[in-house]
C-alpha cells in the first residue's frame, strides 16, 4: 500500500517520491479504499506520473481499477508545449461515452408488456453484439468520413437522425477540432464502414428506466428531470474504428521508440508537439467525432422505437447530456495562478465544468454541467452536476467501476440463468450473448452509490438525481 495521505474529505495525497515528477492524487472514501483490489491501480497511477510534461496530479477516481497503461478512472493532464499524448491515457475505445435523454411518460404508466415490446422493439432496431454493425445501410464512404470527422454530431443531425437542439446538449457540441481523415488507416476505415449506430459489447448498453429519487430538485426541475418519469440512457463508443485507430498508433509508437525511458510501455506516448503526436491526435479527434454520432444516431433509433410502441412524437425525447469518458481534450486551466493550455487525458473519467464555463449552453452555464455515472444494470445510475473543481482538472468519476474480472464474473455464474435472476428484480435484459449478461451481472460491479458519494465529499461533483434501469439491451 502506498503513503497515503488524506488532505480533504475523500481526498488522499501520493508524495512525489523517486521517478515521479509529480504527486499522486486518489478521489475515495477509507472504505472504499479497503474495499477495492487497489495495489495495481495505484501502481499504474504512480507510473503515469512519471510521463514527460505531467502537470499538477496523476489522479484517480474512485471507480479506479487496472487498465492498459493508464488506470481506468486515471486522469492525468500534460502541458501543450513540452508534455506527451499517450494512447493509454485514452483507451480503446476513444470517446466511449454516455448520454441521458428523458421520455415524457411516468415508468408506472407502462404495464409490462408494453415494457416487453419497447425492449424487442430497442433490441431488434439497434445492432449490438462484438462486430456486429447494420447491414442493410449503405457503408461509409470516405466523404462520409470527411464530413463526420469535420461535423460532428451535426453530421447525423443533417441526415435526419436527430435535431439541431441535441448538438447544444453535447459536451463541446459533439465534435472534436482537428480530426483528419488522412491520420486513419484503410482498417479502421473498414472496420468502422458499418458499425455507425451500433452498440457493441461487453459494458455498453442502452438501458431505459425510471428517475427513481431527485437529490436536487432545484437543479433536477431546471433541467426538466422529475421523480417518476422515464429515461433512456445510451453506453457506446467508437467501435471497431477508434479500436483500430489504437492499436495503428500503439503499433507505430512501439516501432518509433517512443516507450524508451518510460516505466511501463503499455504508457507510450509521443510529444504532442511532435508529428507522431498530432498524427494521433488527428487521429483521435476522428474516432470521438464518430462515436458522438455513434450515440447520435443509436438515440435516433431510440427515438424510433419509442414512437413505433408509445405513439411519442420523437422530438419529445429530450436530450439531456451526452458526455465523454475516453478521451485526450485541449483545455485552458488555472494553475498556480496563471492560465495554461493541457492536454487533459481522462480515460474512465468525466469532464464536470462548473457554473460560468464559457463552453457550456447558458442554462448548463448557470448550473454546470450534467455528469453521467452508470451503475450497473439492477441497483442505480446517477445524474450529478460538476463543481468544476481545478484539483482534478474539472473531473469527476465516470460510472461504479468494475469489482470483479469479467472471467470471475463469469465462474460465478457458471450453471445459473442470469437473465432470470435479473427478471426476478424487476429488470428484463435482451443480449446478443449471454455471456456478456454473465460478465456484466450487478455483482461484478462496485456499488455506485458509494463511488457517488466520495465525488461529492471531494467536491468534484454534486448528485441531482438517482435512476433505476428496467429494460437493458446488451451486447
Amino acid at each position: 500500500m502506498y503513503n497515503l495521505k488524506e488532505i480533504a474529505p475523500a481526498t488522499y495525497i501520493i508524495p512525489k517520491e523517486r521517478e515521479m515528477k509529480v504527486p499522486g492524487l486518489l478521489i475515495a472514501t477509507s472504505e472504499l479504499i479497503h474495499e477495492m483490489e487497489i495495489d495495481k491501480p495505484l501502481d499504474q497511477l504512480y507510473r503515469v506520473a512519471q510521463l514527460p510534461g505531467i502537470v499538477g496530479y496523476s489522479i484517480a477516481m474512485p471507480d479506479i481499477h487496472w487498465g492498459y497503461g493508464f488506470p481506468i478512472g486515471g486522469v492525468a493532464a500534460t502541458d501543450v508545449k513540452t508534455g506527451v499524448i499517450s494512447p493509454g491515457g485514452v483507451g480503446y475505445d476513444i470517446n466511449c461515452g454516455v448520454r441521458l435523454a428523458i421520455i415524457p411518460i411516468r415508468f408506472s404508466e407502462l404495464d409490462l408488456p408494453t415494457r416487453m415490446e419497447l425492449l424487442k422493439n430497442l433490441f431488434e432496431l439497434i445492432p449490438s453484439g462484438v462486430g456486429h454493425g447494420h447491414k442493410h445501410k449503405p457503408s461509409l464512404t470516405d466523404a462520409d468520413y470527411r464530413n463526420i470527422i469535420h461535423l460532428g454530431a451535426a453530421w447525423s443531425v443533417q441526415q435526419g437522425a436527430g435535431f439541431e437542439e441535441d448538438l447544444s446538449h453535447c459536451e463541446s457540441r459533439g465534435v472534436i477540432a482537428g480530426g483528419a481523415l488522412e491520420a486513419v488507416s484503410p482498417e479502421a476505415r473498414a472496420r468502422g464502414k458499418d458499425q455507425l449506430g451500433s452498440v457493441g459489447s461487453g459494458n455498453h448498453f442502452v438501458e431505459i428506466g425510471e428517475v427513481k429519487s431527485l437529490l436536487n430538485a432545484e437543479i433536477g426541475q431546471s433541467w426538466g428531470v422529475e421523480k417518476g418519469v422515464t429515461y433512456v440512457l445510451i453506453h457506446s463508443g467508437s467501435r471497431g474504428f477508434g479500436h483500430q485507430i489504437c492499436q495503428n498508433t500503439l503499433d507505430h509508437f512501439m516501432t518509433e521508440g517512443y516507450a524508451k525511458g518510460l516505466p511501463d510501455k503499455q504508457l507510450v506516448a509521443a510529444p504532442l508537439s511532435s508529428s507522431a503526436g498530432q498524427t494521433y491526435f488527428a487521429a483521435m479527434a476522428a474516432a470521438a467525432n464518430y462515436a458522438f454520432n455513434n450515440r447520435q444516431q443509436i438515440l435516433h433509433l431510440v427515438r424510433k422505437a419509442i414512437h413505433n410502441v408509445l405513439k411519442i412524437d420523437p422530438r419529445e425525447v429530450r436530450l439531456i447530456y451526452d458526455v465523454c469518458h475516453n478521451i485526450a481534450k485541449i483545455e485552458e486551466h488555472l494553475f498556480e495562478g496563471k492560465l495554461h493550455k493541457l492536454c487533459v487525458h481522462r480515460k474512465g473519467a468525466t469532464r464536470a465544468y462548473g457554473p460560468g464555463a464559457t463552453e457550456l449552453n447558458p442554462l448548463y452555464q448557470k448550473t454546470g454541467q450534467p455528469v453521467l455515472v452508470p451503475g450497473d444494470m439492477q441497483r442505480a445510475s446517477y445524474l450529478m452536476v460538476g463543481c468544476g473543481n481545478s484539483l482534478t482538472w474539472a473531473s469527476a468519476c465516470h460510472g461504479a467501476g468494475r469489482a470483479r474480472s469479467r472471467v470471475k464474473s463469469l465462474k460465478e455464474w457458471s450453471g445459473r440463468d442470469p437473465i432470470r435472476a435479473m427478471a426476478k428484480e424487476n429488470v428484463h435484459v435482451m443480449a446478443k450473448s449471454p455471456r456478456t449478461i454473465a460478465e456484466e451481472m450487478p455483482d461484478a460491479y462496485k456499488n455506485v452509490r458509494a463511488v457517488v458519494e466520495a465525488v461529492e465529499l471531494a467536491g468534484l461533483a454534486k448528485a441531482v438525481a438517482e435512476l433505476k434501469p428496467h429494460l437493458v439491451v446488451k451486447g
